[in-house]
């Protein structure tokens, strides 16, 4: 049974399980594959760790040994026969697809919650709250507010990039491009729209795309300060998630919205991709240098620019840490991964996971799993 947080909007699928191969690249599909993010220091946020206790066994696997294979797996005491999962608005779409092949398959009854990946966290650091899976939509929320206090490790195992979605009537859109964008979306009376910043990093990425382009890279930029800061006046922050904003562009209430390439690649409407220096999709040295120059500060942390790069967990306080490492198994395997590239991510091909923190993973996670002291440019 799925719990729809009414800050998404997600479609059901099916799906078959078998385990992928480990091919170490990552596809393309509007996305360069991952090849990581820049050190901590140039490419992190620099909220600390919330305060609050610790429990020991984070993401351990318990009850059901170490085995990655499939087939279908009855309820135990060690395992139990539910699961909770807190996740990233933008994960909604495939998680929900997952969800229905995996409760058949494991005999287990999925409860999600989707929420910006700030809030999902705070869900656990903040307010005590309880889940066997968190999944973010940036890494780093994870290594940097979950670890040590709340988890032992994490995984890296998707990526995306931002993107402009309209409607045909939109003002301006029978003109807009890749090339002139920003000219459009600076005319007087044009509505832009992306999530909150504060709990959403599809808000925070809103605004470094914006900056990014202000910002000289190569020699050039794609407009100055002037226009950035029209951009700013034109734009406004209606939801928590960016999974509402296509309701809200559909109903006319946003000309534009500036959210991930996953969510506009899926949609009936018209959208454009964003230049390689803006959208954030990049896992070079010198393209993580580049967006680490983007800084966006909220009332819960101040955000630095990266590569995007989604993170997932078993959380120490999981009721069913079992549970939610066949999640991430599920994630790593063809039929996960199938999922993850017809709802337009790009999978991490294997997915990977901190090296520091190899002793702590599930087996079924680490046997499909490579690790890592950094992927590329970002550390993990």
């Amino acid at each position: 049974m799925t719990q729809r947080d009414p800050e998404t909007e997600s479609a059901r699928g099916t799906s078959r399980r078998s385990l992928l191969k480990a091919a170490g690249t990552v596809g393309a599909a509007g996305v360069l594959g991952l090849a990581g993010c820049a050190s901590r220091g140039g490419n992190t946020d620099d909220g600390s760790t919330d305060a609050g206790g610790s429990t020991d066994g984070g993401g351990t696997e318990t009850g059901d040994g170490s085995g990655s294979g499939g087939g279908s797996e009855s309820a135990t005491p060690e395992l139990g026969d539910s699961m909770t999962i807190f996740h990233a608005g933008s994960l909604a779409p495939p998680f929900d697809a997952a969800e229905p092949q995996f409760e058949e398959e494991y005999g287990v009854d999925v409860t999600r919650e989707a929420k910006g990946s700030v809030a999902s966290t705070q869900k656990i650091t903040q307010q005590g709250r309880v889940a066997d899976v968190l999944g973010t939509s940036d890494f780093r929320l994870i290594r940097n507010r979950i670890l040590p206090e709340y988890g032992d490790w994490y995984t890296v195992f998707t990526t995306n990039s931002m993107s402009i979605q309209y409607r045909e009537d939109s003002p301006g859109a029978d003109e807009i491009s890749k090339d002139n964008w920003w000219e459009i979306l600076t005319r007087d009376g044009v509505t832009i729209g992306h999530s909150d910043p504060a709990v959403d990093p599809g808000g925070y990425r809103a605004v470094m795309s914006q900056q990014l382009g202000a910002i000289e890279f190569r020699g050039s930029r794609l407009y100055d300060d002037a226009t950035y800061q029209k951009l700013r006046e034109n734009s406004t922050v209606p939801t928590g998630t960016e999974t509402k904003l296509e309701g809200q562009l559909q109903s006319g209430a946003l000309d534009y919205a500036i959210y991930y390439q996953s969510i506009s690649s899926t949609s009936g409407l018209p959208y454009i991709d964003l230049q390689d220096q803006v959208d954030l999709s990049q896992a070079t040295s010198e393209y993580a240098s580049h967006y680490a120059k983007a800084e966006v500060e909220t009332g819960s942390g101040t955000f630095t620019g990266a590569p995007i790069a989604y993170g997932m967990t078993v959380p120490s306080v999981a009721e069913n840490p079992g549970r939610g490492a066949q999640w991430v198994e599920y994630f790593a395997t063809e039929p996960g991964r199938q999922i993850l590239r017809d709802q337009g991510l790009v999978p991490v091909d294997p997915i990977v996971v901190p090296g520091s923190s190899e002793d702590a993973v599930p087996d079924r996670v680490m046997n499909v799993a490579s690790a890592k002291e950094a992927l590329g440019p970002l550390e993990l």
